[in-house]
């Protein structure tokens, strides 16, 4: 039986730490990380992304509702003909910069190569699993965006074929707001840190 620790900026850096991750320090200089919840059925924003980042010397910490994985429509549907992107946990190295998406508003957008496990089975679960899936590296045109521009969404079905989508288009505003602070200083290249739910799982006590 597990149970969830919830995230904080000690938790994080810990869980950086083991995986030999690299921590981003510094004012204003983001650590982007996205936290895939092990249910792999849904069709929802039940994963959260998050930026940590130092002010005035101490750590601070904002989630968002969101997804790490492909709508339902693209599982079953895939873009490619290998199948459904579903992006590695794993730190993916100045991955990022600030453009916008599909040309139609400023988002985080691919600019170096990524590493994805390739899900053919057409089905409503995400795989996971490297030992059955193709692991592909390089551009897929794998993303940070929002989902409705209106309103919260609920069901993840197009917004997603592999990119990293908020359900909250305000959190996503915040979210682009201190991305383009922290590019002033940093420039416009940022890190993506993908972890799975079970990175922050202890065993709970009998």
């Amino acid at each position: 039986m597990t149970k969830i620790i919830p995230l904080s900026p000690d938790v994080i850096l810990n869980a950086m730490k083991l995986k030999k991750y690299r921590v981003f320090e510094g004012e204003l200089n983001l650590n982007i990380i996205g936290v895939r919840s092990s249910d792999h059925r849904a069709n929802t924003f039940n994963d959260v992304l998050c930026l940590l980042y130092q002010q005035k010397g101490k750590w601070q910490l904002k989630q968002y509702k969101a997804t790490t994985d492909a709508g339902l429509y693209f599982r079953k549907q895939p873009c490619n003909v290998d199948g459904t992107a579903v992006l590695l946990p794993m730190q993916h190295k100045s991955c990022w910069r600030l453009g916008y998406h599909r040309g139609q508003y400023a988002a985080l957008v691919q600019r170096g190569p990524m590493t994805v496990l390739r899900d053919n089975d057409k089905d409503s679960v995400i795989d996971t699993s490297i030992h059955h899936a193709q692991l592909q590296t390089g551009y897929f045109g794998i993303n940070c965006h929002r989902a409705s521009a209106q309103h919260e969404s609920t069901k993840v079905d197009k917004w997603s074929a592999g990119c990293q989508v908020f359900a909250n288009p305000k959190d996503f505003d915040e979210f682009m707001t201190l991305c383009r602070d922290s590019a002033k200083t940093y420039g416009p290249n940022f890190s993506y840190t993908l972890f799975e739910q079970a990175d922050f799982q202890i065993e709970a006590a009998a």
